[in-house]
């Protein structure tokens, strides 16, 4: 097939100027403030925050580095201030309350260390922010925790009233690098409306079996930097969103991910813009959902590629969106009063996936998916576990989970596809229930080019596969 629309060129991964945003400074020759000067005993029982904060707002040097001696600091809040790095060193963590009253009366504001229109701010040093999230477990559940929620108290509603770990709001040159962070009770890392973020050489490790846990939500923000980070953890991995402003400006590289959802995923809070993303060499492992774009608040995303990756995508349990899909592009609106976003220019280069479900792409009737590129995929589908395939999952809002036989691309409401050198091998066995490699009306997609396309079946042999 072919008359398929020219493209738009595939960005190229450029530097980022702005990577390494504050002064680089030999931190040896750098002035720090201790907390411990201040009468933190970092006993992990007291709680350091009058300490912490007064510590923090000592500081009079640009930059000032306030350090944590070796030990374990339980702590309400704290509010970095500009200028202000916080040294976590290796065999040191700060450890957040888990007490409604540790926290600030705003739920919004709901942060264990939180940056509020500051400036040359950041978090460094090897050691630990933990968040104490497994006592925030009302219930442990293999398929998903049953979760502490505030709501009870008039602090906020619904029922994901939890504490974040960490959060940047309103904030320039943001940098945030060699830490770990552990056990966030809800969202782990927060950029919100933020610019000049560099995230690099961070470890996130949340709950698999808590929700909402997720590893880094960029929000409203631009110019962001992520990089050789390890994210493992229950929910959203990498998660821009767009509540107020557009996104612009994201570049994530060099990462290993596992999650029980999507290892990226662009929405579902999508009511502006998201735009010039790229996503290169990065590794998914043991995830549920890919790479994903849940658009379902009208807002448009255009220029986005993701090159260079790795995935392995599985069934876990269906309280849990996804399906195990390798990639998933959406625009369904979530409320029947919904404006319908679109996607347009999307490319996926050099992309090889194992799973158990195959790749949905999904535009909407007033939102189609425009001049998508897929170019060089090696696509492996074979059942592992013992969860039910045969459903698309559409969620949040939209249709929810409906039955529908398995193929290896299902596709609706596209306006623009070209496939070039993509190879679909099917193992059998369990996998006889898949019906067919491209699944799709005449009457919704149109303009397909298939260059070089391969479909076909493999039986295992002894650990070896021969192809029919």
């Amino acid at each position: 097939m072919g008359g398929g629309a020219a493209a738009a060129p595939i960005p190229r991964l450029t530097a980022i100027t702005f990577l390494f945003l504050l002064p680089i400074v030999i931190q040896s020759h750098t002035p720090t403030i201790s907390v411990r000067d201040f009468g933190a005993t970092g006993d992990g029982k007291h709680y350091d925050t009058a300490a912490i904060q007064s510590a923090i707002d000592s500081c009079r040097t640009k930059p000032c580095y306030v350090t944590f001696p070796t030990g374990t600091y339980l702590t309400a809040t704290i509010f970095l201030k500009s200028n202000v790095i916080l040294d976590i060193p290796k065999g040191s963590t700060i450890l957040g309350g888990t007490k409604l009253e540790d926290y600030p009366k705003e739920f919004d504001r709901w942060y264990v260390i939180l940056a509020e229109n500051a400036r040359d701010v950041g978090i460094t040093g090897g050691g630990m922010v933990d968040g104490q999230g497994l006592e925030f477990v009302v219930k442990f559940d293999e398929r998903k925790n049953v979760m502490v929620s505030w709501n009870q108290t008039g602090a906020c509603s619904g029922d994901e009233c939890r504490p974040r770990l960490v959060g940047f709001l309103d904030s320039t040159n943001v940098r945030v690098w060699n830490v770990t962070f552990r056990q966030p009770a809800y969202w782990c890392l927060h950029i919100v409306r933020c610019e000049n973020t560099s995230i690099h050489d961070v470890s996130i490790y949340g709950d698999f079996n808590t929700p909402n846990n997720d590893g880094i939500d960029i929000e409203d923000s631009n110019n962001t930097v992520i990089t050789r980070c390890h994210i493992d953890t229950g929910d959203d991995a990498i998660c821009p969103k767009t509540y107020t402003s557009p996104l612009y400006n994201l570049t994530a590289t060099n990462s290993w991910i596992r999650t029980k959802s999507s290892a990226i995923k662009l929405g579902s809070a999508s009511w502006f813009e998201l735009n010039n993303l790229v996503f290169d060499n990065i590794t998914i492992v043991d995830s549920h959902r890919g790479l994903a774009l849940q658009i379902r608040d009208g807002g448009n995303v255009s220029d986005i590629t993701f090159s260079n990756i790795n995935i392995s995508t599985r069934y876990y349990d269906p309280s849990w969106w996804g399906r195990a899909e390798p990639i998933y592009v959406t625009t369904c609106p979530r409320h029947s009063d919904s404006s319908e976003g679109s996607i347009s220019n999307l490319n996926f280069v050099n992309i090889s996936a194992v799973s158990e479900n195959g790749i949905f792409l999904s535009g909407s009737k007033g939102g189609l998916l425009r001049n998508l590129r897929f170019i060089n995929i090696n696509l492996t589908y074979k059942r592992w576990t013992k969860y039910m395939g045969g459903l698309v999952d559409y969620r949040p809002g939209c249709q929810g989970l409906v039955n529908h036989s398995t193929a290896g691309i299902i596709m609706e409401h596209i306006d623009g596809l070209d496939v070039e050198n993509v190879n679909m091998r099917w193992f059998d066995g369990r996998t006889v229930q898949w019906d067919n490699p491209l699944d799709f009306r005449p009457s919704t997609v149109n303009n397909i080019s298939l260059l070089n396309f391969h479909s076909g079946v493999y039986k295992q042999q002894r650990g070896s596969s021969e192809q029919i």
